[in-house]
């Protein structure tokens, strides 16, 4: 774990460039330090491995004091990959994967099949690519090969400085798709310094938005999306990019939380009262066992009393039994795809614990969706 306590950094010692800056970043987690240029957040990168240190307070990574820890072998210990790759050119690529571990006394062997690995992880085999130099290789092949000197001395923790933002937009992509599948492979904590949100959103676990050396929020990409601390975040992050990212937009989110009940027992005629009492069009039909409602049965919406003229018909005898669970935490495109392709009015949400939470209704998305669509133009 690496843990900011008071955090600050001036120059000039009147004006703070990182002003008290107090955040945790989990093991295995990959964090992303966003927000305009000039607001601190490769400050605060750089800070983590000394290569800037802090005015006041302390740095702690897996309880220590980095002030504690010799510099080279903090910086050893820690993976860095910058903008500018900074290969360097008089070297073949092996010989640049290989610097940081020859430099700790590693065995060259191991350093050797360390190397192969890598090359193989970061999609350029060793047969045809470890022999070239640096001028020979792509941007993006030259980003790879510092991302996997990063990865050679087999650190915990790796600091990127927008390390792809020099890079075309589809070279860039197919980056960040491999950064997630090598996060997800390998589980090093990451710290990922970019100005752009796209890119925040796509790789952060989650998301520290900077403004003028201070974190102003600290969450994961769908709480920044759903809920912005203020004004500042709302207009950094895009106050309609949640319309175009969708799957974060979950089930729980637009679902009715209201849920009337009613026993199986009761009749048409008792269940449109009660309807018309609670201004609802569906009810939950549950079973009740020792006086807790704890199972839900069966869904009766409006629509299933057409042609019904008998009031004394019940609710078990109408209700929908093979209705289809939906999770709190279903991508909202995925329960519209659900929701179309079975042609269902109304799909009950579920927690982790199977409770029953609420109720989606065509009305209950049509109502979420009104509120971060963009609006068109006014002319």
């Amino acid at each position: 774990m690496i843990e900011f306590k008071n955090v600050y950094k001036s120059y000039d010692e009147k004006t703070y460039v990182i002003e008290n800056l107090n955040f945790k970043i989990e093991s295995g987690q990959l964090i992303v330090l966003v927000g305009e240029s000039g607001c601190g957040k490769s400050t605060t990168m750089q800070m983590v491995n000394r290569l800037i240190e802090p005015t006041q307070g302390t740095i702690f990574i897996g309880g220590k004091d980095i002030k504690t820890i010799d510099k080279n072998e903090l910086r050893r210990s820690i993976g860095y990959v910058i903008q500018d790759v900074g290969l360097f050119p008089h070297q073949t690529i092996e010989e640049n994967i290989s610097t940081v571990p020859l430099l700790c006394k590693k065995d060259k062997t191991e350093v050797h099949k360390k190397v192969l690995s890598l090359m193989g992880t970061v999609g350029l085999p060793y047969d045809k690519y470890a022999k070239r130099y640096p001028k020979e290789l792509s941007g993006g092949q030259q980003q790879r090969i510092g991302v996997a000197r990063a990865l050679a001395n087999d650190p915990d923790i790796i600091l990127m400085d927008e390390p792809f933002s020099a890079l075309d937009p589809i070279t860039r992509e197919q980056l960040q798709d491999e950064l997630l599948r090598l996060h997800d492979e390998l589980g090093k904590t990451i710290i990922f310094v970019t100005h752009d949100v796209d890119e925040a959103i796509k790789l952060g676990d989650k998301i520290a938005v900077m403004q003028k050396g201070k974190i102003v929020q600290f969450e994961t990409p769908e709480e920044l999306l759903k809920n912005p601390v203020n004004e500042f975040v709302e207009q950094f992050i895009g106050k309609n990019r949640l319309w175009k990212t969708p799957e974060m937009v979950k089930a729980e989110d637009v679902m009715n939380c209201t849920i009337i009940e009613v026993n199986p027992n009761r009749s048409v005629a008792q269940a449109i009262e009660t309807m018309k009492k609670h201004n609802t069009t569906v009810l939950a039909v549950i079973l009740k066992e020792d006086g807790v409602s704890n199972k839900l049965i069966g869904i009766v919406g409006a629509n299933r009393f057409h042609g019904i003229t008998d009031n004394t018909i019940k609710m078990k005898d109408i209700m929908k039994t093979d209705f289809i669970k939906i999770p709190k935490d279903m991508a909202l495109t995925e329960v519209i795809r659900i929701r179309e392709e079975n042609n269902i009015m109304y799909s009950p949400v579920f927690d982790e614990h199977d409770n029953l939470i609420g109720i989606i209704t065509n009305t209950s998305i049509l109502g979420v969706l009104s509120q971060i669509m963009p609006k068109s133009e006014e002319y």
